[in-house]
């Protein structure tokens, strides 16, 4: 009986228990489709988008699981199977886009990460108010890249960050993250009265 009763007991009484927390899945979402993302097994940002395709491509969903002090947070990637979709339309005032860890907007506005909070205040508060920000916070997507030649080591502390800004500002967990290619706009040509026409 003694024995019973020191068996019992938990042993890690005094371990701090972490939180959980779940960002960026889609409601009604199976959690047993979810794929751990390694980060570190990747050399190029390149072959980590491939691995993401590939995941999305076999019915599941890329995730990575960031550990902290206090809380393990596990992040579900919005990418979708591109193999299923000539195009997808996104207007790029609902864009914020994270590159090598610069913050951009619309390719014209460029912040440090630091800015994070007040960028994305403003485009989540915005509700269409200004026509370059997004229409509405459901819309609002954030893409993250790096360039190849780019080490992209910083990449838990981007998505530490992000997520953790974004449930301050928001109070929600429902965050629409994709990992991607950098995307290069080419500017529009200039007007005709513009162009010189040699003869």
């Amino acid at each position: 009986m003694i024995l019973t009763i020191i068996g019992c007991q938990n042993p890690d009484k005094n371990e701090k228990q972490l939180a959980q927390q779940v960002f960026g899945k889609w409601k009604g979402e199976n959690d047993s489709l979810g794929v751990e993302l390694n980060y570190e097994q990747f050399k190029k940002w390149n072959d980590l988008l491939e691995r993401t395709e590939k995941i999305v491509c076999n019915d599941s969903l890329p995730k990575y699981t960031l550990k902290t002090e206090n809380e393990i947070k596990t992040i579900y990637f919005r990418n979708p199977c591109w193999e299923d979709f000539a195009c997808i339309l996104i207007k790029q005032k609902n864009v914020i886009e994270i590159h090598n860890d610069t913050i951009n907007k619309n390719d014209e506005n460029f912040f440090p990460l630091d800015s994070l909070e007040n960028v994305l205040k403003r485009d989540l508060e915005n509700n269409g108010k200004n026509p370059k920000l997004s229409d509405n916070p459901e819309k609002l997507l954030i893409y993250i890249s790096y360039d190849n030649k780019n080490e992209f080591k910083n990449l838990p502390n981007t998505l530490n960050q992000l997520t953790e800004t974004y449930k301050r500002i928001t109070n929600k967990t429902d965050i629409k993250i994709l990992l991607n290619d950098k995307i290069d706009l080419v500017p529009p040509p200039p007007p005709m009265n513009e162009i010189e026409i040699n003869e």
